[in-house]
């Protein structure tokens, strides 16, 4: 991907959010979040695509499959920082989980690894393509 479209994703793009597309428990929560979002303003990209790999060396990030990337703003947050900041987009109480930012992340993400570490033996793989009619498909980027 050439820098033109890392610059292009950054600008008309965020926030974006970056997942396990094999996931079956990352596509769940992705639905869960749909569905409850304020606005549609949140774009989507699996963390193995073109894309999402280029976002993660222009922000150097130390990422595996199994840690959630939000980019926002021009900076990129991961594991639980982007999950809860994500809580923020959604509607009724959920962004009241951004409290939990006072802890710090090497309290928190623990926490996240264990389920990030275990999501695939408990929940699986995705079998199919997520299931994303009545959204924007222009949202979901590769």
């Amino acid at each position: 991907m050439a820098t033109n479209n890392i610059t292009e994703v950054l600008l008309n793009k965020q926030p974006l959010l970056m997942y396990d597309g094999e996931c079956a428990l990352c596509n769940h929560l992705i639905q869960f979040y749909l569905k409850r979002e304020k606005k549609q303003e949140l774009n989507f990209v699996p963390l193995d695509s073109p894309i999402a790999l280029e976002l993660i060396k222009h922000f150097e990030l130390k990422t595996t499959k199994d840690s959630m990337v939000l980019i926002r703003g021009y900076n990129a947050y991961i594991k639980s920082c982007a999950a809860l900041r994500l809580s923020g987009y959604m509607k009724g109480l959920w962004p009241l989980l951004q409290v939990f930012l006072i802890i710090p992340p090497f309290l928190r993400n623990p926490v996240y690894d264990f389920v990030a570490k275990r999501r695939m033996k408990w929940f699986g793989l995705q079998q199919a393509c997520m299931n994303i009619a009545g959204f924007r498909k222009d949202r979901f980027l590769s």
